[in-house]
């Protein structure tokens, strides 16, 4: 089992695009390698439970995963555990596909039937490894930025205009119709600050941000 911080580099980083299973069968014994993009340590944790819950009759689910500690990747959280298998054999080759994939928010679970044959140590590293670049290859590699919440309050009048701001400038957002009308919107950490400096300037400074 591993556990530990590595140095992130705070620019875009490598990661799945999309959530997949790939499985095959070697001698006996059926692997289903599971994958997914996850935003943090939780989320990846979540997966796990989820997995195990789904494939709680499976002999083993060994996991993996490597995520950004913080939303600058100062920190980044790596984690494995051989559940199981022999020591080294299982979760230290699946966390070294990501890490050799260079991916970062990331994790995976991989699922193994027992088929009655002893595969040896080498054999299930070969297997687990295969698991997880299988499930990465049919998930997809895209490249992401690092990017935070900024929480956007202003009176109706003027939500309209921050409204206009955030579709011009294409950001994910939600929006909640209260007393006053509250923007959360998903921006890189690169252009946040410009963000802030531009909302600011189209309402006069009539808007509250967090």
């Amino acid at each position: 089992m591993t556990d530990g911080d590595a140095d992130g580099d705070g620019d875009a980083y490598r990661t799945v695009a999309d959530p997949a299973t790939a499985e095959f069968v070697v001698q006996g014994s059926e692997f289903l390698g599971h994958v997914r993009p996850v935003d943090s340590v939780e989320a990846a944790e979540s997966f796990v439970d989820a997995v195990r819950a789904e494939y709680d009759d499976a002999t083993h689910n060994v996991p993996a995963y490597r995520v950004r500690a913080d939303p600058a990747g100062e920190l980044l959280r790596e984690y494995s555990s051989d559940d199981g298998e022999p020591s080294g054999s299982a979760g230290k080759p699946a966390l070294n596909v990501l890490a050799q994939r260079d991916l970062e928010n990331c994790a995976v679970v991989v699922t193994r039937y027992y088929g009655g044959t002893n595969l040896g140590v080498g054999g299930l590293v070969r297997a687990y490894s295969k698991a997880v670049k299988d499930a990465v290859d049919a998930a997809g590699v895209v490249e992401e930025r690092p990017h935070e919440t900024v929480t956007v309050t202003v009176e109706y009048d003027d939500s309209g205009t921050v409204r206009g701001v955030l579709e011009s400038e294409g950001y994910e957002f939600e929006a909640d119709y209260e007393a006053d009308v509250t923007f959360h919107v998903r921006v890189p950490i690169a252009e946040a600050e410009a963000l802030r400096d531009r909302l600011r300037s189209a309402t006069s400074g009539r808007v509250d941000l967090a």
